[in-house]
């Protein structure tokens, strides 16, 4: 049995954990575009829209200096990674 690491779920994770945080109006609203993109690559979507929708996301949380809230800062700091991670896997492969 093989626990391999899922990025695209990871990035849901990160960006569902910041639902509860107080974060700022503006990043509020791009985080939760990215996280509806998220969930629905998550529960299950082919590779073309997996890259495409992390692509988008991407995008808007580059558009987040900053949350207002270091623990979310961090999880948005995560999410983008994963998205950049996701992208990147599909432009090597």
């Amino acid at each position: 049995m093989t626990d391999e690491f899922d990025p695209v779920a990871a990035l849901h994770e990160h960006l569902a954990a910041t639902e509860e945080r107080p974060v700022e109006r503006e990043a509020g609203w791009r985080i939760g575009e990215a996280q509806a993109l998220a969930a629905e690559i998550a529960a299950g979507a082919d590779e073309e829209t997996v890259v495409r929708r992390a692509g988008e996301i991407r995008t808007l949380l580059a558009a987040v200096d900053e949350t207002g809230d270091a623990e979310a800062d961090d999880h948005v700091a995560a999410a983008r990674e994963l998205a950049d991670r996701i992208v990147k896997r599909a432009d090597s492969g």
